[in-house]
This record gives structure tokens, C-alpha cells and sequence, in this order.
């Protein structure tokens, strides 16, 4: 199976790749360098959000790109990994989440468009993707299965919450991010779930926990320990692909689109 790999903040490359050779996938959205290589029995092609050295930001992120590179490359599922802040007093750092649903009302790409792929009155394939839950179940399930693996505390469920950056939230945000019933927020996977359903891609989202969002803990950490987590968290998904990955069947995308006639 070739399963697309994204990775974000602090893992730029990915580890325990067999034969990795680096590719330029040119789409109408922009060039893409991605990795390609094996993980057992898995195809992996694996890219960068941020870049090496984290060369954009998450308001520099190109959605659009990434994602239609994967589709060029003929993925046949995508796992998106990303560091996250914790809303939730239980959820804690060093945790892994294996996120089941989502909170993204504004469902914006960075520049201020709105996230779709359907950008033109009567184009082919326009529709609405309607789901229940916004992540591929069998996807999650294997996921889950495999998280044991890497020795982190793992939560079977949450809600993911995209927020926009590159800042981080105010305490009043994030309580009402919390109130809303959202887990853990970061600032770029929310534009790569909703692409990744417009073309019935199955998707699934891991977090790694590096710190409480702003007011969740009684007392802020030293920034330092968010870095070293986010240094960690490299290994930690490369574990949980390494066991994952290599043994996945075939996997269905969450719910489906309604496509109108042209």
C-alpha cells in the first residue's frame, strides 16, 4: 500500500526509512519536495509541512500543494502527524492523541480562501463532502493498535481544533476552544483533513502532546520543555509508523461526496 506521511514541527525528515530518495512533484498548486521509501511493507512518501529548518511558518503552509503532491504520487491514504497543546487537564504532555473528530469553523487556507478544492462555479467534480466523524476509522483503529508501541500515554479519542498562526492562543481562546469541547489545537492540519475528504483520500491525525495551552495549568512550563518535546516527538511517530504502517490492508475514507453533474 503507498500511504502518504505528513510531518510538522520537528520532524523535517523521517527516520528508519528504507531506500528514501528525495522526489519534486510539480502540481497547479506549487512544487513539492517529497521523500519516497519503504517501511516494510509499506510505500511511504513522506513530506515536510514546514520544511528543512522550518522554513515556513503556519501561515506560509501550502495546503494545496501537499496535498494534491500526495494525489499526484497516487496515495492511497494519508497520516498526518502534528505537535499540539493540550485543553484538556488530563490530556497530558508527552501524550499521544489519536484524534476522531474536528473543530474548524472557519475552514480558511492561510491566505484567507476558503479551504476547498472546488473553486469554480460548474467544474467538474464540484460537491459536498458530508460525513460523521471527519477521519478514516480502519485508518484510526490501526493507529491505536499500534501506539502501545512507543511507550507514550495514548488517547483513543479527541477533537482536534485548528487555530491560525504563527501565534499562539490567549487564556480567553482557549477557554473557549475548551468550552466548545476541543482536546488539543495546533495551526496547520485543519486545511489537510478537509482536502484530504473533498477527494475521498482516507485520513487519519495523531497529535503529540508538548505542553497545556495558555491557562490550562496552573503554572506555565519553561518554553524549553515545549522544544524538548518537539524534538522527541520525532521518534515517537516514527515508532508508531514503523508499526503501523507496514502491516496496514486496505482502508476507507470517512464519509463521501456528493458531486453535481456539470
Amino acid at each position: 500500500m503507498r500511504i502518504g506521511v505528513i510531518t510538522g514541527s520537528g520532524s523535517y525528515d523521517w527516520p528508519h526509512m528504507e531506500g528514501a530518495a528525495e522526489r519534486t512533484v510539480v502540481t497547479d498548486h506549487g512544487e513539492v519536495t517529497v521523500t519516497e521509501g519503504r517501511l516494510g511493507g509499506a510505500e511511504i512518501v513522506q513530506l515536510s509541512r514546514h520544511g528543512t529548518g522550518h522554513h515556513r511558518l503556519s501561515n506560509q503552509v501550502g495546503h494545496k500543494a501537499n496535498l494534491a503532491a500526495l494525489l499526484a504520487v497516487e496515495a492511497e491514504a494519508v497520516v498526518s502527524f502534528t505537535v499540539c497543546g493540550s485543553l484538556d487537564p488530563d490530556l497530558q504532555p508527552g501524550s499521544l492523541v489519536v484524534f476522531d473528530d474536528l473543530y474548524f469553523p472557519a475552514n480558511r487556507l492561510p491566505d484567507g480562501t476558503p479551504c476547498t478544492w472546488y473553486d469554480t462555479p460548474g467544474g467538474a467534480g464540484r460537491g459536498h463532502w458530508i460525513f460523521d466523524r471527519p477521519f478514516s476509522e480502519p485508518l484510526r483503529q490501526a493507529l491505536i493498535t499500534a501506539a502501545e508501541q512507543t511507550g507514550a500515554p495514548v488517547a483513543t479519542r479527541g477533537v482536534y481544533g485548528h487555530v491560525d498562526g504563527p501565534r499562539f492562543n490567549s487564556r480567553s481562546e482557549v477557554a473557549a476552544l475548551a468550552a466548545a469541547g476541543v482536546s488539543a489545537i495546533s495551526q496547520t492540519a485543519g486545511p489537510e483533513v478537509v482536502l484530504a475528504g473533498e477527494a475521498e483520500l482516507p485520513m487519519a491525525l495523531v497529535g503529540f502532546v508538548t505542553d497545556y495551552a495558555n491557562g490550562v495549568a496552573a503554572k506555565p512550563e519553561p518554553v524549553q520543555a515545549l522544544l524538548d518535546r518537539m524534538a522527541a516527538s520525532k521518534e515517537v511517530f516514527a515508532t508508531l509508523a514503523g508499526h503501523a504502517l507496514p502491516s496496514l490492508g486496505s482502508v476507507s475514507a470517512a464519509g463521501f461526496v456528493y458531486r453535481f453533474d456539470t
